[in-house]
């Protein structure tokens, strides 16, 4: 995949899902662990020189799998480059916890996973596919019973900002409220994060 520098310099100074000074150690040889700033950015995981503006290195969170070392480290190891390792070293166990759990649900097959749930939830529950309308495919449906509907609209609404970019009307009729908006994917990313 190739990626502009310029394009990737701007999205690592947008607002992170979670931000911190780690330990790093690169995947080289001989490489020693250094004190590094690393933002995670929706799927990018940047990490910067302490005293940089820039970042000195970027890891797409695609195909790759992340692993508890010890109590306070963890690995990322990229699936199609086994050798490629880089461990993460944090300042205690909830640190590392948080950010391994941030990171495994960073990934875009995370949310295409959460997509299909959403999607099959509101599909049992309405009996109609919530993607119809935007003329994509049907999928297999799987049954799995839930009780909180407004969260599932939302669940799956949010889906559709980070996979499709489609500007999407919600209503929500509920005995609690009833709710009507016209949101565009800028608008929702900028309320979500």
């Amino acid at each position: 995949m190739r990626f502009n520098e310029k394009e990737l310099v701007f999205l690592s100074r947008q607002p992170s899902e979670r931000a911190a000074e780690l330990g790093m150690r690169g995947p080289k040889r001989g490489d020693v662990v250094k004190r590094r700033v690393v933002k995670l950015i929706v799927n990018f995981l940047f990490y910067f020189r302490t005293d940089e503006d820039e970042p000195i290195g970027a890891l797409l969170l695609e195909q790759c799998r992340v692993e508890r070392e010890d109590e306070h480290a963890f690995s990322i190891v990229f699936l199609d480059e086994a050798e490629r390792k880089y461990l993460f070293e944090c300042d205690s166990q909830e640190q590392c916890v948080e950010w391994i759990d941030a990171i495994v649900k960073a990934s875009y097959e995370f949310m295409r996973k959460n997509l299909i749930y959403y999607r099959t939830e509101i599909h049992r529950l309405t009996g109609k596919d919530p993607l119809e309308q935007y003329g994509i495919s049907t999928v297999v449906f799987l049954r799995r019973p839930h009780k909180h509907t407004l969260s599932l609209l939302f669940g799956v609404f949010t889906c559709f900002f980070f996979f499709f970019s489609l500007p999407v009307s919600i209503t929500v009729h509920s005995d609690l409220c009833n709710l009507s908006f016209n949101v565009s994917y800028g608008e929702m990313r900028n309320i979500l994060l």
